[in-house]
């Protein structure tokens, strides 16, 4: 089993529970964090002392108040975590249930599990600890259903969302050109963006802009 697991969860109630099932799974070291500056200081330290940590647990959202930080988000702790320890095994525990959200955890932040918060979840996050330490890759929680072979999302790009969520503020097509004008963003051009909106529209098979921007709010895009 781990041998040191750092816990980032900025609600008591939730962080016990969490240290609960890693004691249980008799880990010897655990430490846990409110703030994601203080969880990256954390590993930092544990590198420096030659005693790394070789599990993170985190939250994605953290409830900002008077401190000032640097990491708002588990994204963000992930992200820089990964530039100090990128083999460090990760799990997310979070209410986060978007399926595109989570994908891109998965395949641009590297993380090993994802569990939702929900009524099993302890046991679903020991379930996904115990796969993690057996180098189980890309371990879901039951209750997400989605697949990871979904043609549409993985056609999505960075360009698209961009388009889906200007239509999301309700810009129109001429706003978007010269918001991507604005932004360096090519193609900028109405005949392309629109092109792109309708191929979006055919992917999600959606009837119109508004249809189309409900089901990527469903997905998580915007």
């Amino acid at each position: 089993m781990f041998q040191k697991v750092l816990v980032a969860e900025d609600l008591d109630s939730i962080s016990i529970a969490v240290i609960q099932v890693l004691e249980d799974l008799k880990v010897p070291t655990i430490h846990h964090v409110k703030y994601c500056d203080d969880g990256l200081l954390k590993i930092k330290k544990g590198l420096v002392d030659n005693e790394p940590y070789d599990l993170l647990i985190s939250d994605l959202s953290f409830k900002s108040d008077h401190r000032k930080i640097n990491l708002a988000c588990g994204e963000d702790l992930i992200e820089a975590v990964n530039e100090v320890q990128p083999k460090i095994k990760k799990i997310v525990f979070s209410i986060e249930d978007k399926s595109y959200r989570i994908k891109t955890l998965f395949n641009d932040l590297g993380i090993n599990a994802y569990v939702s918060k929900g009524r099993n979840s302890i046991n679903e996050l020991r379930r996904a600890i115990e796969g993690t330490y057996r180098n189980e890759e890309k371990i879901l929680s039951s209750d997400l259903s989605f697949s990871f072979n979904d043609k549409a999302l993985i056609e999505i790009e960075s360009y698209d969302i961009s388009i889906l969520k200007l239509l999301a503020q309700g810009y129109i097509l001429e706003n978007i050109a010269s918001e991507f004008k604005a932004s360096s963003i090519t193609p900028n051009g109405t005949s392309s963006i629109e092109k792109r909106i309708n191929k979006l529209k055919i992917y999600f098979k959606a009837n119109n802009n508004v249809h189309l921007i409900a089901i990527a709010k469903d997905f998580g895009l915007v």
